[in-house]
């Protein structure tokens, strides 16, 4: 494994590799992305082998280019709403954070696709995702730099510690932007003609439902044809509770209970007069959001939790953010990361 940086003979070394068959992780605007051609097999297996990622659950393929969808997509099978949708969201959120499920092309191997009929592509907007892809073979598939199930990428070192030496090459960018994943939208699936978002992510269901109207929400699957369905993921090693947004502060501190237990917090945002033993517990308590800002928040999710994960604690506290907006995908993110939440989402399909 090596670390490359964000200069232009890097990105060459890097978008070379990917067109070779190895992996390379790199940033976007999201997460951390493991990255290898779209259409080698074999590359694409050795994905599923280093994240220790079930075969059954589909890859994102990440392109540059407008122009290049339709190699990865079967466009001709579309009716014409659908075309209209696809349309209107390619204009206003590619490049960004949401991938769209579309009838996929019969070149994309099935290895990407989990076998299905469907194929989850997106056009990310960070310039060194755009660059290498673009120097590469032009489609990329790039699932969260991680193990599976565990905390996503949101710095290089992160990759470095979750994946080490089964990724060729790291090229680090340093912090991600967004820092949550993309909004997978499924512009095939219900036979009412809705969309249907399938990951809660970094475009908010408001804005889409804004610009296309009402779709629907299904999020949870023991089968799923999206990344990110499963009832357990994005965990950190120790055991996380989750609270209604507003409790945490009322909970006492474990060692206030007589227990010889090391917690930290994690908050949305944060009153140092009403949290117990604030002054004492700095150093575990981290705050999304001082301001109750969504986007700072979702920004610092991923980043403090990796924080609160590398302190050797026993336990993790968190609050909900608020529900709406990205805190909606905040939320998703902490169900199904939490040991306390069983059953955290009806499937309203």
């Amino acid at each position: 494994m090596e670390i490359l940086s964000v200069s232009d003979s890097d990105l060459n070394r890097a978008a070379a590799a990917l067109a070779g068959g190895l992996l390379v992780a790199f940033p976007t605007e999201t997460v951390y992305g493991l990255g290898a051609d779209a259409f080698n097999p074999g590359a694409l297996a050795r994905v599923f082998e280093a994240k220790k990622r079930p075969r059954f659950d589909p890859l994102i393929v990440h392109i540059a280019d407008m122009d290049f969808l339709a190699k990865i997509a079967d466009l001709t099978t579309l009716n014409a709403d659908t075309r209209q949708r696809l349309t209107v969201l390619t204009e206003r959120f590619w490049p960004g954070p949401l991938t769209l499920v579309l009838p996929k092309q019969k070149e994309v191997p099935g290895l990407a696709t989990a076998g299905l009929a469907t194929v989850a592509v997106r056009s990310p907007s960070h310039p060194v995702a755009q660059k290498i892809i673009r120097l590469s073979t032009g489609a990329v598939a790039a699932p969260s730099a991680n193990s599976f199930g565990s905390l996503s990428p949101t710095r290089a070192v992160h990759v470095k510690a979750s994946l080490g030496e089964k990724v060729d090459y790291i090229v680090d960018g340093g912090k991600t932007e967004l820092g949550l994943e993309s909004t997978v939208l499924d512009l095939t699936a219900c036979p009412n003609g809705q969309a249907v978002i399938l990951r809660l992510g970094a475009t908010s269901m408001e804005a889409i439902e804004e610009l296309i109207g009402p779709v629907v929400l299904s999020v949870v699957s023991d089968k799923p044809i999206s990344p990110g369905q499963l009832k357990s993921h994005y965990a950190p090693r120790v055991p996380l509770i989750l609270y209604k947004h507003g409790e945490l502060a009322s909970i006492p501190d474990a060692r206030a209970e007589g227990k010889e237990v090391s917690e930290g917090r994690l908050y949305f945002s944060f009153n140092p007069e009403t949290a117990p033993d604030a002054s004492t517990r700095a150093d575990r308590i981290r705050v999304l959001s001082k301001s109750g800002d969504l986007s700072e928040a979702a920004a610092n999710f991923f980043d403090m939790l990796h924080e609160l994960d590398a302190l050797g604690l026993d336990l993790i506290r968190a609050e909900e953010a608020p529900a709406y907006g990205l805190g909606a995908a905040i939320n998703d993110r902490l169900y199904r990361a939490a040991s306390n939440v069983k059953e955290y989402m009806e499937i309203k399909t």
